[in-house]
C-alpha cells in the first residue's frame, strides 16, 4: 500500500485549480480576544457543496481514465462526500450513484439528487454501505471512491490547509474535524511540510472517539454507530490509508460532547455570522475547550463544512 505523500497534494491543488473555491480565511476580533491569542478560520463551509469534500472528490475523478469514465464512479457517504462526488461527476461528465443513509439530512439527500447523481438509499442500522458500494461496483464496472480511505481522495483534502498555510504561514496549532481521517490525513501531510513544528490536533464527538482509541492504542479500533449529532462524524473506524498517517504525523485527537458542538454553532452564527454544521464545529469546539493553552498562540480552526437541514438547525440552536 503506498500512501500519499505533500507532492501528491501539490498535484490535487494544479487540478483543482478554476475547479475549487479557494475559500476565505477569516478572523474575528472578539474571539482573537477571547483567547489571547490570533485565531484564523478556513471556511471549508463557503467551498463548493458547502464542505471540503468537494476537493478530494474532483482530484480522483479527475485521474479516472477513458473506461472509469464510462462506466462511472459509485460512492457512499451521509451527505457530503456524496454531494462532493455528484458534483464534481457531472462536472467531469461521469455517471454517478451515490449509497447514502435513510436517516441523511433531507438536504444533503436532495442536494445530490439535483447534482444529478443516482442515490441508493440504505438502512445504517441495519445494511453494510460498503457492500452495497462493492456490489455495484462489480455488477456494473463502476470505480467505487469511498469518502476518506484513497490516496487521491486525502491528496485532494490536503489543499485546504495548504491554502491556510499559504495565507498565513506557519502556525503554532491547527484543529482538524475528524470523522474517518481523510481531511486530517491530508492536512497532516500540508502541516508538516508547510509548518512541521506546528500541533496538529484531530477532533472527533465524545460519542465516537473511535480515532482517539485508535491513535493512542496503534491500531485501528471499531466501534459501533455512534450517536451523535456530528452526522459528517458518524464513522466507526480509520482508513486504512488515513490511519498511518495520522498516527504518524498528528499530536493528538481531542473529543468534544454535542452540547460542546452547539454552544460553537451559535457561536458561529451569533457573533460571526456564519452557518456552520454541526461536524464543521468539532475544531472550534475543542480550541474553546483547551483556550488557556493556546494563549498567545497563531492559532488555525479548519471548518469542514455548512450543510445543515435548517429546521434541524434550528432546533439545535433553539435548546
Amino acid at each position: 500500500m503506498t500512501l500519499p505523500t505533500y507532492q501528491d497534494v501539490e498535484a490535487a491543488a494544479q487540478r483543482l485549480v478554476g475547479q475549487a473555491n479557494r475559500t476565505p480565511v477569516i478572523t474575528s476580533r472578539t474571539v482573537d480576544s477571547l483567547f489571547d491569542a490570533q485565531i484564523f478560520f478556513k471556511c471549508e463551509n463557503l467551498q463548493r457543496v458547502g464542505a471540503f469534500k468537494f476537493r478530494g472528490a474532483f482530484n480522483a475523478l479527475a485521474k479516472f481514465d477513458e473506461q472509469q469514465r464510462k462506466h462511472g464512479v459509485v460512492a457512499f457517504s451521509s451527505g457530503n462526500h456524496a454531494q462532493g462526488i455528484a458534483l464534481a461527476a457531472r462536472l467531469l461528465g461521469i455517471p454517478a450513484t451515490i449509497v447514502m443513509p435513510h436517516d441523511a439530512p433531507p438536504a444533503k439527500i436532495a442536494a445530490t439528487r439535483e447534482y444529478g447523481a443516482n442515490v441508493v438509499i440504505y438502512n445504517r442500522q441495519t445494511e453494510d454501505r460498503e457492500a452495497i458500494g462493492r456490489e455495484h461496483s462489480e455488477r456494473l464496472g463502476m470505480t467505487l471512491i469511498p469518502p476518506y480511505d484513497h490516496p487521491d481522495v486525502i491528496a485532494g483534502q490536503g489543499t485546504a490547509a495548504k491554502e491556510l498555510f499559504e495565507e498565513v504561514g506557519p502556525l503554532d496549532t491547527l484543529l482538524v474535524c475528524l470523522g474517518g481521517g481523510g481531511l486530517l490525513a491530508g492536512s497532516a501531510l500540508s502541516t508538516r511540510a508547510l509548518s512541521p513544528a506546528c500541533k496538529l490536533y484531530g477532533v472527533e464527538p465524545e460519542a465516537g472517539n473511535d480515532g482517539q482509541r485508535s491513535f493512542r492504542s496503534g491500531e485501528i479500533v471499531r466501534i459501533a454507530v455512534p450517536h451523535t449529532i456530528a452526522d459528517g462524524a458518524q464513522t466507526q473506524y480509520l482508513g486504512n490509508h488515513t490511519f498511518p498517517i495520522i498516527r504518524r504525523d498528528v499530536d493528538d485527537i481531542l473529543t468534544v460532547s454535542d452540547a460542546q458542538l452547539i454552544d460553537a454553532m451559535r457561536f458561529y452564527a451569533e457573533r460571526m455570522k456564519m452557518v456552520v454544521e454541526p461536524t464543521g464545529c468539532l475544531s472550534f469546539a475543542a480550541a474553546l475547550q483547551i483556550k488557556d493553552q493556546l494563549k498567545g498562540q497563531k492559532v488555525g480552526i479548519l471548518i469542514s463544512g455548512g450543510n445543515v437541514d435548517l429546521q434541524r438547525y434550528a432546533e439545535l440552536l433553539a435548546n
